[in-house]
Parts: structure tokens; sequence; C-alpha cells
């Protein structure tokens, strides 16, 4: 694949950054992933701000112009010659001296990554996927608010865990965090309902702030959906009517199947999707279309 790197597109073979890129050094450096939908990139503007925003906090003088990113993401659509992709925007700290700053980084790298979708899972979109409780708890945020950053250990040591369970083959993972409150999936945010309302984790567990999440919600209020953002317990999920997951690249993907790390398992909406959870896929794929 062509990939973006500072300034310019290369095969991938050819992009390299310094060993003494504080990203490498340290994981400074934050990374947004989202897709594009027959050539248009999807809440793009919201991932962008949110980069944006956590480059400030980090001391990275990473500045955009408008209407950058898009000419970076066709750029990138066009070399590699697809319409549907997943994109990754990655901003590392830059080189620097080893040890660990004393003031700003000045000259952060910028990496773009491309790669083709798979096509849609309508198996998936009907009968869901499983979800597993992990036993490794989420950590805790490095700051007032977890950055989407490159330091991706906790993240990693649970796929680790999850793929230890022979039952929960293609389930994702579900972290706690230190008090045994739901926080949120490896690479996702967690939702559930209950008698028709809608419930997920507050920023409180120190989960992600999703953009994904946060599209939902807006969904789900603007349909009419009463929305709570609380802390819950395993058990809450286990007695809920629905649940599902959510992220840039694989949308809302309901969850019908629950385990606990012994095994036990319990059954949602009868195996299939819940019909609150089909309405917001519903909702999300026309407001998907309607970018087009």
């Amino acid at each position: 694949m062509k990939i973006y790197i500072n300034g310019r597109v290369t095969n991938e073979q050819e992009a390299m950054v310094s060993v003494y890129d504080h990203g490498f050094l340290y994981g400074i450096g934050l990374f947004e992933t989202f897709r594009t939908y027959d050539g248009q990139p999807f809440l793009l503007e919201k991932h962008r701000a949110r980069l944006q925003a956590g480059c400030e906090q980090l001391g990275i003088a990473y500045q955009t112009e408008a209407g950058q990113w898009e000419q970076i993401v066709q750029s990138l659509l066009h070399a590699n010659e697809l319409r549907n992709a997943y994109i990754r925007f990655t901003v590392t700290a830059g080189q620097e001296a080893l040890g660990l700053p004393v003031g700003s980084y000045a000259e952060p790298s910028v990496i773009v990554y491309i790669k083709s979708l798979p096509p849609r899972n309508e198996q998936q979109d009907r009968y869901g996927k499983s979800l597993q409780l992990l036993q490794l708890p989420r950590n805790t945020p490095e700051g007032p608010v977890r950055l989407k950053s490159l330091h991706f250990m906790n993240n990693i040591l649970a796929k680790r865990e999850l793929q230890q369970y022979p039952w929960a083959d293609g389930a994702e993972g579900l972290l706690v965090d230190g008090q045994g409150r739901i926080a949120e999936g490896i690479v996702n945010n967690v939702f559930y309902v209950k008698h028709g309302r809608l419930y997920t984790p507050s920023l409180a567990t120190g989960i992600l702030p999703g953009i994904t999440r946060a599209f939902v919600i807006s969904l789900a209020e603007a349909a009419g959906v009463y929305v709570e953002e609380g802390l819950y317990d395993w058990s809450t999920i286990r007695e809920a009517d629905e649940v599902f997951i959510t992220n840039s690249i694989q949308e809302i993907v309901p969850i019908t199947k629950l385990f606990d790390p012994t095994g036990q398992q319990t059954t949602m909406s009868n195996g299939i999707i819940g019909d609150l959870t089909g309405r917001l896929l519903r909702l999300y794929r026309q407001r998907t279309i309607a970018v087009i």
C-alpha cells in the first residue's frame, strides 16, 4: 500500500521515522481511525478536532489547515485505487534528544495509513457477536481525559487475555475499571438497553470519549430515546434487554451473547439483534449514505 508521511505519499516499505522519535521512545503521539464511504470520510472534523486537542495537551505543535485532512485522504484513496477504506492518522512527537523533554515538540511526524475494508457482514448485523468479560482492569488515563495515544499496552494485554478463552473465538473483550465498573471494549465503547432506554458507561470510568459513541448518543436522543451515562456493573449488563458496541470502523455491532471469565453464558435478545439496536443501526447507515 501507499501511505502518507510528512507531506508526501510513498510506498509503505520506503516510509521511515527516526529511532529518536519520542513516539517510538516514549509513546508520545496520538492517532485517529475512521473510514470512508464511497470516497467520503465520515465524521472527519470530529476526529481532527479530538486529535488537535490531544496534541495541545501533550505539547505537540501540530496544526492543520482547512481541508488538509480531506486532501490527504483523497490522495491516498486515489494512490491505492480505493473508495471504501480504513484510514489511520498518526501524529508522533517527532525527533528529540534521548531523555524526557523540557519543552514542547516543535516538529512532529505525521503518518497516515490506509487499507481496504472487508465487505459488510450481513450475518453479524442480524445475529451479532459475543462479548467476553475480562479480568484485566482498564488502566486509568495518564491525564484528566483518556487520549487515543500510541501507548496501547493495556489494550494489547487485554487482547492476549481474550485469546485464552476457548469459547470466545471471534468475541470482543470488555474491560472494567479499578472499581469493577463496566468501562469499555478493547477497541470500542459499549451500550446496553433496558425497557427502551439506552445506557452507556460514563467518562468518569476513564474510557475514551469515542467519536462514534457521541454520534450514537446524538442519534438516539434525536430519535426520542432516553440516554443515560452512568456507573454500571457486570450484573447490570447481564440483565439488559440488548447490548451493542461501537467504533468508527465497525459502526454499531449487536451483542447477542455474553461470557464471564468462567465461561458462563448469557444470551441476549433471543440470540438476534434487538429492536432498538436495529433501529439505531438503520439510522446510522442512513447518515453514512447521506455523506456520499
